[in-house]
């Protein structure tokens, strides 16, 4: 229960944040970040959370059945939009993964210099 309440109540204060602040990121966004901190710096301890957070994340096919059902309900919204919706999901996908292959080929290539630098300079 301890651990239900905790995450309840940084779910809270996070929409509290979020209405305060205009409401320009989520109340469930602010609300983690703030579990995150109160976890990082040892306020809240993780063995009080975990038995809920297993919980709840056990029961997270759950949450989904509303935005399923809110699908099946505006289904021909959906097929008006199918050729948008399919162009843009492909496009966004291949961009995210030529954006991320770049990036890890970067990190990669600094990492292989760096190594490269170190034997050098220890030689």
């Amino acid at each position: 229960m301890t651990g239900l309440f905790f995450i309840l109540l940084f779910w809270l204060v996070g929409n509290a944040l979020s209405l305060l602040t205009g409401g320009y990121v989520s109340g469930n966004i602010i609300g983690m970040i703030l579990l995150f901190a109160a976890l990082c710096l040892h306020w809240v301890k993780a063995e009080t959370v975990r038995p809920a957070a297993k919980f709840l994340l056990g029961a997270m096919a759950l949450f989904f059945v509303p935005y399923g059902v809110g699908l099946m309900d505006s289904y021909r919204v959906i097929l008006e939009n199918l050729w948008a919706i399919v162009v843009s999901g492909i496009v966004s996908t291949i961009l995210v993964l030529l954006v991320a292959g770049k990036t890890f080929q970067s990190l990669n290539r600094r990492a292989r210099l760096r190594h490269i630098k170190q034997i050098r300079h220890d030689a």
